[in-house]
């Protein structure tokens, strides 16, 4: 198991995000949900990852889970609730910049 800090946090929004639709009460919002459970889902699965097996792969697929993160509120059309909208940004931008500083501390640019 490694002792990157970065995936620890990373597994700790995806529990966040995977939970959110329940503590911040928008399971009736599905789209926006279903976002939060398989995105969470999915952070989880690569954070875990990660940290027994750590590739260059997995932190390129939790960027892109950021990014999706972070525009999902306006393809999804649920910007007019302004918490969820926060959660599901704030939490995009950490899991993207968290994997883009794995990967730029721990593999070379040149060699992936």
């Amino acid at each position: 198991m490694t002792t990157r800090w970065q995936d620890w946090i990373n597994l700790v929004l995806g529990i966040w995000l995977f939970f959110s639709p329940w503590m911040l009460q928008f399971t009736d919002m599905t789209n926006a949900a279903l976002n939060a459970y398989v995105l969470g889902a999915g952070i989880i699965v690569f954070s875990v990852w990660a940290l027994f097996n750590p590739k260059v792969w997995e932190e390129r697929i939790n960027f892109i889970f950021g990014l999706w993160l972070f525009v999902s509120p306006w393809v999804l059309g649920f910007t007019t609730d302004k918490t969820l909208t926060l959660n599901v940004i704030v939490i995009g931008i950490a899991v993207a910049l968290l994997s883009v500083t794995l990967l730029v501390t721990h593999w070379p640019l040149s060699s992936t």
